[in-house]
């Protein structure tokens, strides 16, 4: 009766994540914060009900392929260029600034890490969580104020998406360079090569999807063939280029994303994700998460990692956009947008896991992050646009 208990943790997983995911959202926090919690409620820390096995963890890895993937779909390269340059410097400073924080913030606590060791490696994987950027609580903000079309909300989410490519650029690179058997130019070489393949192969793909989705214009086949191409692109980004497979299902994402049905497919991929595969991706962080790893030096990690976090954001970020011409309260503003963490910081989190760089007791410390600058930037927006100064001028 073995094989039958994997029906009995889909139900535990998906009722217990569903439950707290909407316990979350009614507390203004993230929902997949919600859904972590109730991995840990019903994993082995507490209640004992779900085992992590391998058959959940392939699970897991095919709920993170497609959450890249609808990532991907959702990246507007029409919003890339209306703020282009500007935009590009700021995402870069908001990942390479972060990077060294997060990265200088382990060595602060444990030590200085020789290169290429493991402390190191476990040094730049807190970096590189860092790194990603989630707008949607900011999206909601902005549109609650009115401001998402201006120039401020324009240049936070094209700076956001730029932000997310280049973090995934730099985890395949990092994770290239842990690999013993290859060396730094040979790494460096394949993840070049893999763009180059998916700018060429990616173009010629999206002339084929175009002319298709202009004779089948939402029929159920655009997604499944999409979601093919996503696998693909996972395997083929792993098999033959040594890059990490949520790249390939990101660019797979971006090559369809400018398709007139690009909406269509992602909603389509939101009904999988929606109903299984997310909730035993998010759920199986909790579960995998071992409390009694978890003590005062984890406490005081946590709450050090969330100040760094949010403030190397607003500093890199917030500079960046000063020195690109924008004024102090408006670069203040990008870098306050720039700070919530959501989805991908948790990927980046979960394959350090996978691989063994980090233990997972250090997903109390993405979690922390996720709900406070979740709540913190919806705030600190709303008192820098003042909009109860407006309502009065406006009496």
């Amino acid at each position: 009766m073995e094989k039958y208990e994997v029906f009995k943790s889909l139900a535990l997983i998906i009722i217990a994540a569903k439950v707290f995911g909407l316990c979350a959202r009614k507390l203004k926090a993230p929902q997949v914060a919600g859904e972590i919690v109730a991995g840990i409620l019903v994993g082995p820390s507490l209640l004992g009900w779900v085992q992590y096995s391998d058959f959940l963890g392939q699970m897991a890895e095919i709920g993170v392929i497609i959450l890249m993937f609808t990532a991907g779909l959702e990246t507007r390269i029409s919003e890339l260029r209306k703020t282009g340059f500007k935009a590009l410097l700021i995402a870069c400073a908001g990942v390479f600034i972060p990077l060294v924080a997060g990265t200088l913030l382990y060595f602060g606590f444990y030590g200085m890490a020789p290169w290429g060791s493991e402390e190191f490696y476990k040094a730049v994987f807190i970096g590189l969580i860092l790194t990603a950027t989630s707008v949607g609580i900011t999206v909601e903000a902005l549109k609650e104020l009115g401001k998402l079309s201006d120039t401020v909300g324009t240049t936070i989410m094209s700076a956001a998406i730029i932000d997310d490519v280049i973090g995934i650029v730099v985890l395949t690179i990092v994770i290239g360079f842990r690999d013993p058997t290859q060396d730094v130019g040979h790494t460096l070489l394949m993840t070049g090569l893999f763009f180059v393949f998916s700018i060429v192969l990616g173009y010629g793909i999206y002339k084929l999807f175009k002319i298709y989705d202009r004779k089948h214009r939402h029929t159920r086949r655009i997604p499944i063939i999409g979601l093919a191409l996503c696998f693909a692109m996972s395997y083929v980004a792993e098999k033959f280029f040594g890059v990490a497979d949520i790249t390939g299902a990101y660019i797979a994402g971006v090559i369809l994303s400018s398709l007139k049905d690009s909406e269509y497919i992602s909603r389509k991929m939101d009904i999988s994700s929606y109903m299984i595969f997310g909730p035993v991706f998010f759920a199986s962080i909790g579960i995998q998460n071992d409390l009694s790893q978890f003590n005062t030096a984890i406490l005081l990690f946590s709450v050090a990692f969330v100040l760094v976090g949010m403030g190397a954001k607003v500093v890199g970020c917030g500079a960046m956009a000063r020195l690109t011409g924008f004024k102090g309260r408006d670069a203040l503003k990008i870098g306050c947008g720039m700070m919530t963490r959501g989805e991908v910081a948790l990927i980046v989190a979960q394959r350090g896991f996978t691989l063994g760089v980090l233990d997972s007791a250090y997903s109390t410390s993405v979690i922390l992050l996720i709900i406070v600058s979740s709540i913190v930037t919806p705030i600190l927006l709303k008192v820098l646009y003042n909009p109860k100064k407006t309502e009065v001028v406006s009496a």
